[in-house]
């Protein structure tokens, strides 16, 4: 009487496991990527409330030390900021001074706008874009300062 004690897998077992497990890697693969493009939108979406913020917190200390002519300067937790109409200047002395981010930053059209950009550097779709304030023509009315997202944002 003989028995068989062989132990181990078959080949066609190992076969189907490594099938079931590529059907799932597929399956989770997209799902794991569009994770990561939601996180790079997410942070971009943080970096815009701290740009607003830093707006608005800069404009109050201006208006307190009545630095809303053409150019300024107000002190902000020990750091000087270059101030534009009484709003932060679309410069790294100004805007990038004010906020405390980490990232890319980019200076786009001579200076009038900056984009922090959260995802991969060749993105312009992904950034932040802070506009400085400006005056009308007729010098009657200041336009403030603004921050928006890319209109057709896509952090992928």
């Amino acid at each position: 009487m003989s028995i068989n004690h062989q132990k181990g897998f078959t080949l066609i077992e190992l076969v189907l496991v490594i099938v079931i497990l590529g059907i799932l890697a597929a399956t989770a693969l997209p799902k794991f990527a569009d994770m990561q493009r939601d996180a790079r939108e997410s942070a971009l979406k943080a970096a815009l409330g701290a740009v607003n913020s830093a707006i608005a917190i800069a404009h109050s200390q201006a208006l307190l030390k009545a630095q809303t002519a053409k150019e300024g300067k107000i002190e902000l937790e020990g750091q000087s900021i270059a101030m534009v109409y009484g709003y932060p200047a679309a410069t790294a002395d100004g805007i990038q001074a004010a906020i405390s981010l980490t990232g890319d930053l980019t200076f786009i059209k001579d200076g009038v706008l900056i984009g922090f950009t959260s995802g991969p550097a060749s993105n312009d779709k992904c950034n932040v874009i802070y506009t400085a304030a400006s005056i009308a023509k007729d010098a009657t009315a200041v336009t403030p300062a603004s921050a928006s997202l890319a209109d057709d944002l896509d952090c992928s």
